[in-house]
Parts: structure tokens; C-alpha cells; sequence
């Protein structure tokens, strides 16, 4: 089993990381650090540049983040996935049999989340796995 964590350096997922390598820590289990790195847009050039500057985002933001587990001593695997988030976490918690997803939130309001589709929202609603999601600090 595994902690699964959706990890993009916005506040939420600061706090979220924070948590997950906690509860890693208190199960015994490796952390999971997940970016979904799923470009907009249709294809093309223009389209491949940006997937790479998404890529490389969540390579950066990833690296931080096993820095963190890593001094925690909470061992970690990386996985950058050419999916939108919720999607790819979900998928990445059945290959790791995920005890849970860990995500943060960005304290929107319910309506707001299920009317722009946040990840967390649809996490909620789509993942058989029990999902976590922690709200940023005030």
C-alpha cells in the first residue's frame, strides 16, 4: 500500500504534502507524488511547447516535495502523468493500491468546485479510494 499525494506547489498541496508525509510516516508506507502534466489545447507545436513547460513544472514542484519526505525519512516515487489531475491520481492510486489520495484545496466554496470542476471535487465523486483533502491554513 501507499499514500498517494497530488502535488503542485499551490498552497493547498503545501499543506497537503505537510500531512501526507505525516500520515506515510504513521502507516509505514511510501509516498506517491503525483503531477497531472495534461497540456490544453488541441496539438501542434504550440501544443508541445507548453506540455514541456507543464512537465517541468511539476518536475520542480516534485523535486521539492520529496526533498520534504525524503528529510522526513519517508520514502517516495515521482510520477509526472500526461493526464489531468484527478484522472491521473486516481489511476496512479489502483497501480499503488493507495490506502488514500491525499489533495489540497484551494478553499473554494462548494458551488465554485462543482460548477469549475476542481480536482478535489472530482476526486470525491469519481475515486473508490478514499480521498483526503486538506484545506489551506489561514
Amino acid at each position: 500500500m501507499a499514500v498517494v499525494l497530488g502535488y503542485d506547489e499551490s498552497p493547498g498541496a503545501v499543506r497537503a504534502l505537510r500531512i501526507a508525509i505525516q500520515t506515510a510516516a504513521a502507516f509505514r508506507e511510501p509516498l506517491v507524488l503525483v503531477y497531472g502534466a495534461a497540456a490544453p489545447g488541441p496539438g501542434g507545436e504550440e501544443y508541445r511547447a507548453h506540455h514541456e513547460a507543464v512537465r517541468e513544472a511539476g518536475r520542480v514542484a516534485l523535486d521539492h516535495a520529496v526533498t520534504a519526505a525524503e528529510a522526513a525519512g519517508v520514502p517516495t516515487t515521482v510520477e509526472i502523468i500526461d493526464q489531468k489531475p484527478a484522472q491521473a491520481l486516481i489511476d496512479a492510486a489502483s497501480r499503488h493500491e493507495a490506502r488514500f489520495i491525499v489533495v489540497g484545496s484551494w478553499g473554494e466554496s462548494p458551488m465554485r468546485g462543482a460548477l469549475l470542476g476542481s480536482t478535489p471535487h472530482k476526486l470525491l465523486h469519481l475515486s473508490t479510494v478514499p480521498v483526503l483533502c486538506v484545506p489551506t491554513e489561514q
